[in-house]
């Protein structure tokens, strides 16, 4: 399809659902309506379409000045209108000859809001954030403006895309709901300390990569993902013969095909009759446990016993939730199957295939990539029948049927999210005419298992985003990872460590921040609740570094060490007054290693901005490393109660070094 022919119909649509628009000659792309925000103190442009040679005037209440511009054959125009300092609300006319007026337009701050799926994640719906009912009871900010952005990813740019609610709306408990909440608590805490007009563009996708946001054309700089770039952009003007559905059902039959659970066309462990099965306790995600950095096929079974008063008929297997698909059996007959990470499984069991005394579960669990197995609540696993349950948390038997690193990739979604430079094309391109103030993003745990090629993208895409706008370096303010997954019982490598380091390592851009969450975050849920403190902690960065204020925006930042014996003695920055741990305690969260590399976990000791760190299983220390884990248990902070960021003082080669 062309993209003349594209942003026809993208037009089309925009006339269906945008009412106040569907008399006038003028078309007007989505970022423009009643109630939007342009960004104070600029030339904000504003464009649109109409008959090719109309002259086109534009008249703002703010200074009564007419603008005009001439619509080329094509019938697009553009100009610029001088915007004064925040304030409003002001009307925006527009006239080819006949008139259409935006009504309610504030003078203020405009911030893209983007990332993954903790940047998408509502206040309410799946989100459900901490006392969510009251704080969307409490929501009545009129003069914060929200633009929600609808998912599309595309092969080529667009000069528009589709937005929900009919456009820009009043934040309120009627929009707020469904809305980014770490944007809308940023723009809260900003708004409240500044009374500036926010205006929240979000546009953001759950479970997204950060190439997908990036564009093409930096991109094709980086050799990880050039020729996927030259693919998707032939793609776009050669279809391809082959469907993505029967590409990725040829890859599934490949999968089924090589798992060592199917042998001819049956899967024969579904009643394991071998004792040579390995233990896992469950609920857990395996890479928490014997299965580190593992994407394939694992099976894993249990025998359960069924007492004689046990009610056979009605009986449910609850199983919580499993990443990503199961098919699930009880003594051997297929009882029900599940596609979903985020799903929670329920099966009815047949009276017929339950017996008292011993039966036997078993779940074949299919993970494409990033976390697997039968996680979340332990109180979610179990058999069920009206009050009675019997658990079934605890050891299981696994055993391995394929390991995907055997077999060739999944291929991409020929119009899904996860590929590069198809979302920036979609959900990015149509905003970089509009004038913004700055960038927040949420963003790095679907490219975690690459964190070191991360180093070099997440900056790819800031530069991008940067260059792409126009407006020099401005603002871009970004998440850390927050802490998840299994606590570590010895100091280990981990992934996510590594992509914090990643994000650390993208400070040294100018005008960039971070707002450090290694202390909110939840062992068993990917989406932490507390987003009125993400939110918060951003909103500080952008205080202190874009509006001039006099406040703390960072805990503790690692500055230098020096070896002295058998310590190692820390210096910190930002550390006024000196150095605390959260809870008061002895700080903890420090491993040390000599040069075997071989990590212990470390006594410390707070000494003004310094902290002294040694272990008697290291007689010559030579490498610290702090927080350094999937779920660290650490507690250093700033007297204002900001936590330290991850750090390590080594350059070891990491785990996820050369991963493309």
């Amino acid at each position: 399809m062309s993209t003349l022919r594209l942003n026809t119909i993208l037009l089309f649509v925009l006339l269906l659902f945008i009412s106040p628009f569907t008399q006038a000659k003028i078309l007007l792309p989505s970022v423009f309506g009643n109630n939007m925000v342009l960004q104070q103190k600029t030339n904000a442009a504003i464009w649109g379409k109409t008959e090719a040679g109309k002259a086109v005037k534009v008249m703002v209440s703010w200074n009564k000045i007419n603008y005009g511009a001439i619509a080329d054959a094509n019938g697009n125009w553009k100009l610029k209108v001088a915007t004064p300092g925040f304030g409003g609300p002001y009307t925006v006319t527009i006239s080819d000859g006949e008139s259409l007026v935006l009504h309610n337009v504030l003078i203020g701050d405009v911030w893209i809001c983007s990332g993954q799926s903790n940047m998408e994640m509502p206040l309410a719906g799946w989100g459900k954030i901490l006392n969510s009912e009251k704080e969307i009871a409490m929501a009545n900010y009129p003069n914060i403006r929200l633009l929600q952005t609808n998912h599309i990813a595309s092969n080529v740019p667009l000069n528009d895309t589709k937005v929900t609610n009919g456009g820009w709306q009043e934040c309120s408990p009627n929009y707020i709901a469904e809305f980014s909440s770490t944007a809308y608590f940023f723009a809260r805490e900003v708004y409240e300390k500044t009374k500036i007009p926010i205006g929240l563009i979000h546009t953001s996708w759950g479970g997204t990569i950060a190439e997908a946001w990036t564009s093409a054309e930096s991109l094709k700089k980086m050799a990880d993902f050039a020729a996927a770039v030259d693919q998707i952009q032939k793609s776009a003007k050669n279809p391809a013969s082959i469907s993505y559905e029967e590409k990725l059902l040829n890859w599934v039959k490949i999968t089924t095909d090589k798992d060592s659970g199917n042998q001819n066309g049956t899967f024969k462990w579904a009643l394991p009759e071998s004792d040579n099965w390995k233990s896992m306790t469950l609920p857990t995600l395996w890479e928490d446990a014997a299965l580190k950095d593992f994407d394939g096929v694992v099976w894993l079974t249990k025998k359960v016993l069924i007492p004689e008063n046990w009610k056979i008929n009605g009986t449910k297997l609850n199983l919580g939730t499993v990443d990503d698909n199961d098919i699930t059996f009880i003594n051997g007959v297929k009882i029900g199957e599940t596609m979903g990470y985020n799903v929670s499984r329920t099966y009815v069991i047949p009276a017929n295939l339950l017996k008292v005394g011993e039966n036997i579960i078993t779940v074949r669990v299919f993970d494409s990539g990033g976390g697997g197995g039968i996680y979340g609540n332990a109180n979610d696993l179990n058999l069920a029948n009206g009050t009675s349950k019997i658990s079934l948390a605890g050891e299981w038997k696994y055993k391995i049927g394929l390991d995907f690193k055997n077999v060739e990739p999944k291929p991409y979604e020929e119009n899904g999210p996860n590929r590069p430079t198809v979302l920036y094309n979609a959900m990015i391109h149509p905003y970089l005419q509009f004038s913004i103030k700055g960038a927040i993003w949420y963003q790095g745990e679907s490219n975690a298992d690459r964190a070191y090629q991360y180093r070099i993208l997440f900056p790819t895409l800031i530069k991008d985003w940067r260059q792409k706008w126009g407006q020099g370096d401005f603002p871009f303010y970004f998440v850390q990872l927050a802490n998840f997954m299994q606590i570590d019982n010895t100091p280990s490598a981990s992934a996510w460590a590594e992509l914090r380091e990643a994000q650390q390592k993208t400070l040294a851009l100018p005008n960039t921040g971070m707002a450090t969450i290694i202390d909110i975050g939840d062992a068993k849920d990917i989406h932490p609740k507390n987003k009125q403190e993400v939110g918060r902690r951003l909103a500080l960065v952008a205080l202190a570094k874009t509006y001039g204020q006099n406040i703390n925006y960072s805990g503790p930042i690692y500055q230098s060490n020096k070896i002295e014996g058998k310590q190692i003695v820390l210096t910190f920055g930002n550390s006024q007054n000196g150095l605390k741990t959260a809870d008061g305690a002895a700080p903890t969260g420090f491993a040390i290693a000599g040069a075997d590399q071989k990590f212990y976990w470390a006594k410390a000791l707070i000494k003004g901005n310094q902290i002294i760190v040694s272990s008697d299983m290291v007689a010559n220390p030579v490498a610290v490393r702090y927080a350094w884990g999937n779920n660290p248990v650490c507690n250093l902070m700033s007297n204002d109660g900001l936590p330290a960021s991850p750090f390590r003082t080594d350059t070891w080669q990491g785990i996820t070094f050369g991963k493309k």
